[in-house]
């Protein structure tokens, strides 16, 4: 399973980096996790977009989704053989508005899940929690299943015991690390200490910060997850084109 970094910033792109996207790859398959602005650009740069698979959303706030729009006009205009005559978009259905709008014609379909839900999608199983996040959002489990690797996106959330359950042995915990440790409450995403720990908790073999900041030092922030993390690894999305699972 190969994960390729489409954007990592939080809410906004900042100096030519978008936000939260991420293309997850195995064999000729390939899974757009989160389409956020400057996502489309960036897959441009891997690869035909004609030719992925689908496209999984944790969510609809606009940083996660900005591109979906425009991918849904490019399946509708450009010229080329497609793999997917109608994209499939999996999204969930406990907003049915932003829901509704992930079917666009003939072009692409919406693909509902709930918390309760497992997809088998290509050579991929998904499993889903419920985040806590002013809106609804998931985390999303990833088993590849022909190698059992398995990748774990926390989306956005603040802290809460449950991430670390379903992170379990995951070989990547890709978690939402907007903050600093001195992020005074209530905040909506993890501090840095938040997501070594959930990792730690975990037992997971790596920790890949992203959905940054953009005004503060990446370096303190990855410093600060380690200190929490122990042993494990811990990696910046900024600094992570792609990665092998």
């Amino acid at each position: 399973m190969q994960l390729q970094i489409l954007g990592y910033y939080g809410g906004y792109p900042d100096h030519g980096v978008g936000t939260s996207g991420y293309l997850l790859s195995s064999g000729d398959y390939h899974l757009a996790m989160d389409f956020g602005s400057g996502s489309l650009l960036a897959l441009e740069k891997i690869m035909d977009p004609l030719q992925l698979d689908g496209v999984l959303l944790t969510h609809y706030h606009h940083d996660h989704t900005a591109d979906v729009g425009p991918l849904q006009y490019l399946w509708q205009l450009k010229p080329g053989v497609k793999k997917e005559p109608t994209l499939p978009l999996y999204g969930h259905t406990k907003d049915p508005l932003n829901y509704a709008a992930l079917t666009f014609g003939d072009f692409t379909k919406g693909m509902g899940y709930t918390a309760d839900s497992v997809l088998n999608v290509g050579p991929f199983k998904l499993s889903f929690l419920e985040t806590e996040h002013p809106v609804p959002a998931f985390a999303v489990r990833v088993e590849e299943t022909t190698t059992g690797k398995v990748l774990v996106n926390t989306s956005d959330t603040r802290y809460f015991a449950d991430l670390a359950k379903l992170s379990a042995g995951a070989d990547l915990l890709l978690a939402d690390t907007n903050f600093l440790a001195d992020k005074p409450k209530p905040r909506w995403h993890l501090t840095a200490p938040e997501a070594g720990q959930i990792a730690a908790d975990a037992g997971v073999q790596k920790l890949l910060l992203t959905h940054l900041p953009q005004t503060v030092d990446l370096e303190l922030l990855r410093r600060q997850a380690q200190e929490t993390a122990g042993a494990i690894p811990v990696g910046l999305a900024s600094d992570a084109a792609s990665i092998t699972i």
